[in-house]
């Protein structure tokens, strides 16, 4: 039994949401691991604590916004930067599989992990064999 967990499409710039920060939006990458009693999400976030995470789960579409609040280097001068700063935003479309009130969050050491447990009517169910 395969779970359906559909990612949507590559944003591309000109997809990418306003701000009204004007500053940049990026989409997570992410890793999903599926077992029988569920999948787990997980996603690089850096320099986003948890408080500044905000799930949703509407109409089978789970959004995941992650909020990175600027880091300043008043006394430091940059020469180069290859890392831009910006907001993560990134969704996902679940199957009817899962139970969104068991869905369980949280971030550590830059890493989203999202706990999405399968319905107990959905799980895969073990039948005996009895010998005649």
């Amino acid at each position: 039994m395969t779970t359906e967990v559909t990612k949507t499409a590559e944003k591309t710039p000109a997809e990418t949401p306003e701000t009204t920060t004007g500053g940049r939006v990026y989409q997570p990458l992410a890793d999903i691991v599926e077992t029988d009693e569920g999948v787990t999400l997980m996603l690089e976030m850096p320099g986003v604590v948890p408080d500044d995470v905000d799930v949703t789960l509407e109409k089978r579409v789970l959004t995941i916004r992650g909020k990175v609040r600027p880091t300043s280097t008043e006394k430091l001068q940059l020469a180069y930067a290859e890392y831009g700063e910006g907001d993560y935003e990134r969704s996902f479309t679940l199957s009817e599989d899962f139970d969104p009130e068991r869905i369980e969050a949280s971030v550590s050491h830059g890493v989203l992990t999202l706990s999405l447990p399968r319905a107990a009517e959905t799980k895969p169910k073990k039948i005996a064999v009895k010998a005649s």
